[in-house]
């Protein structure tokens, strides 16, 4: 009997200025810089604003003057523990260093929004309002921003950690003013304005969290905006229980988020294979809909660049209870698909010869037929279910967790694929649990099994939001969670941006 088809595939390598190749994005930018720096349509400047209340916009000034100049966290301690500390958390060559470019002395404009006005704000015991009311404090900054001569590349929006504490799905608010309204009260208040002025109907149609509704109402200006709370750039006291990494890994990510919200690209995956292009499918259940079957699908393209375009679908009984599954109907499937490509092509997108579809749920024969239907002739279109395993573990003799990297083959069209484990680069596993796989099954269309693997695992290194050797997920999957909650839980957001640095 053949036993187990366990391998290793290398990890995939990114290019960065002058055509060069390593595998870590630190290095990359730290000696050579980001991929685009001599093109023509890359940033040559990072002009900013800020939006917050004191001390967080004092704070924030104060990092932006910091990333100026190299930032070292690992100086001191024992030998052995400090190699791998620099591995993990390598020191940061100062923002112009690393990515070839200016950086302004100080924000362009600063709009110090009242402290006092915000923690008032999330005192109210309806979670509707609590998110409504903070979202308008800071939207309200955010147009007057927008409407001056600057320009800016992106909005810095600090967030006191009151707001991220109180403003999400399961908060709860203790001690504040006025009652949680019932779910027969809020159906009443979605449709019936109020001759009092105590509420607004449409924050009952707004997600409850403040971030997602932010990220969905800001896209109405044609400026990205970054949210940062207030802990991550050391202030306040919920900095110190936050356990966070040092201020050198905070840079790291911070300032390629940022990079790339101003247009840049900080590294492309190399040797990626031309016209192919992967689509992660994200869906999403009604928070409002009566009926426990709504739901919504969201489409995220992605190439070889890193560039995505984002589009949503309509609403459905795409959920089925019984089976805790997704699917659409053939033509939902066509409309979605024929929208993401109207986008990308829009955008001076090239032509393409394939199609892979990532999806957390199955694919259903019709569904998989939809999707064939809005391609031009002759793409081939491969239907891939990619989600985390729940029982499945391997395990290597000694301390150490499995290779990133490790592929267990199951047969022609089944895998299992570990994209976390430990990394030979940062001589450290960098998570917190037995590294769980990703099971690839090739559900509908033509391919390899372990050429699907090996695109799932270069997707992992096109995380943009933070600066890593490589994530957990590929992007199609790991971000299909914060498009759909941004896109599905704002239903009546009328301004969608198809562009994915609005979502991150």
């Amino acid at each position: 009997m053949k036993g187990p088809d366990v391998g290793l595939l290398e990890e995939p390598c990114l290019e960065f200025r002058y055509g060069q190749r390593v595998t870590d994005p630190h290095v990359g930018l730290g000696l050579f810089g980001p991929f685009d720096a001599d093109q023509p349509g890359r940033p040559h400047g990072m002009p900013y604003a800020v939006i917050g209340a004191e001390p967080g916009v004092s704070g924030f000034l104060k990092f932006a003057e910091s990333v100026r100049r190299p930032v070292i966290s690992c100086e001191y301690g024992d030998p052995d523990v400090l190699s791998k500390n620099r591995a993990l958390w390598p020191p940061f060559p100062g923002i112009e260093a690393a990515f070839s470019i200016e950086w302004p002395h100080g924000a362009g404009w600063i709009g110090t929004i009242d402290r006092n006005r915000v923690l008032n704000a999330i005192r109210d015991k309806d979670p509707h309002k609590r998110a409504y009311d903070v979202c308008n404090i800071y939207l309200d900054a955010i147009r007057i921003a927008v409407e001056r001569d600057e320009s800016f590349a992106a909005i810095m929006c600090i967030v006191p950690d009151e707001v991220w504490n109180a403003c999400r799905p399961e908060s709860r608010v203790v001690h504040g003013v006025g009652r949680k309204p019932t779910k027969q009260e809020i159906e009443v208040r979605r449709i019936q304005p109020n001759l009092f002025g105590d509420y607004e109907p449409a924050q009952y149609e707004l997600s409850v969290d403040f971030r997602r509704q932010l990220k969905a109402r800001a896209m109405e200006f044609p400026v990205p905006i970054q949210v940062v709370r207030e802990s991550t750039i050391g202030v306040g006291a919920a900095a110190a229980d936050r356990r966070l990494s040092p201020a050198s890994d905070c840079a790291w990510n911070l300032l390629t988020t940022f990079y790339y919200k101003a247009g840049g690209k900080p590294w492309r995956l190399a040797g990626a294979r031309e016209e192919v292009c992967y689509i992660g499918l994200a869906f999403r259940r009604s928070e409002v809909a009566k009926d426990t079957r709504t739901a919504c699908c969201a489409a995220q393209m992605f190439l070889d660049t890193g560039d995505g375009v984002v589009f949503r679908g309509e609403f459905g009984p795409w959920y089925s209870p019984e089976e805790r599954q997704y699917q659409l109907d053939r033509k939902a499937a066509r409309d979605l698909l024929e929208g993401v490509l109207r986008i990308y092509r829009e955008q001076g997108g090239k032509s393409l010869r394939e199609v892979f579809l990532h999806s957390r749920s199955r694919i259903s024969r019709e569904e998989y037929e939809g999707y064939c239907e809005a391609c031009p002739r002759g793409v081939k279109v491969v239907g891939v279910r990619v989600r985390r395993d729940t029982w499945m573990r391997l395990y290597r003799k000694g301390t150490r967790p499995v290779l990133r990297g490790t592929v267990w083959e199951m047969g022609p069209r089944t895998a299992y694929l570990w994209a976390s484990g430990f990394k030979p680069e940062l001589l450290t596993y960098d998570g917190w649990e037995t590294p769980r796989p990703l099971r690839i099954d090739v559900q509908h269309g033509d391919a390899d099994v372990r050429q699907v693997c090996g695109d799932i695992f270069g997707l992992t290194k096109l995380n943009y939001n933070a600066c890593k050797v490589g994530d957990s997920e590929p992007v199609t999957v790991g971000f299909s969670d914060a498009v759909g909650e941004i896109l599905v839980t704002n239903p009546n957001v009328r301004a969608r941006r198809p562009n994915f640095k609005f979502y991150i």
